[in-house]
């Protein structure tokens, strides 16, 4: 196995934190207590309440295989790589959801565009890291 350039741990570390950070972001989500869910506008609950179970087992894909592709990257496993295909699959339903099927589509705000723009890039650049890991000889 060939060593991986300096920038490669620092990378990948940054990369398990941002995905850990969506799964604490998509369990705050889904253990949403009735206060918390009482304090959000009308709009905000309808969203909440309609959206499709598959979408929210898109999201979890998304950031729970993010982290264990991040962490097989940081073991330098190949089978990272499928695990962040699979995250980027998530990712990709996940705003099909949001974006393509969703009723209030329309009403969503920059913010929520441009993270899910962000989330969407980190995902991308995650898969090509792990293929050119591979193909480096980085991972085995």
């Amino acid at each position: 196995m060939e060593r991986a350039p300096k920038w490669f741990v620092p990378v990948v570390v940054i990369a398990l934190l941002w995905n850990l950070m969506g799964c604490a972001a998509y369990l705050s989500n889904v253990m949403l207590s009735p206060e918390a869910f009482a304090k959000m506008s009308a709009a905000q609950q309808a969203a909440y309440s309609t959206r499709p179970a598959w979408s929210v087992a898109a999201t979890a894909v998304a950031v729970w295989f993010g982290a264990a592709g991040c962490v097989g990257l940081l073991l330098r496993k190949r089978w990272a790589t499928p695990v962040l295909i699979a995250s980027l699959i998530g990712v990709i339903v996940q705003d099909v959801s949001l974006f393509a099927l969703s009723k209030d589509a329309g009403q969503t705000g920059t913010v929520v565009i441009a993270l899910q723009g962000l989330v969407l890039l980190v995902a991308v650049a995650l898969v090509v890291l792990g293929k050119r890991s591979v193909a480096r000889g980085w991972s085995a």
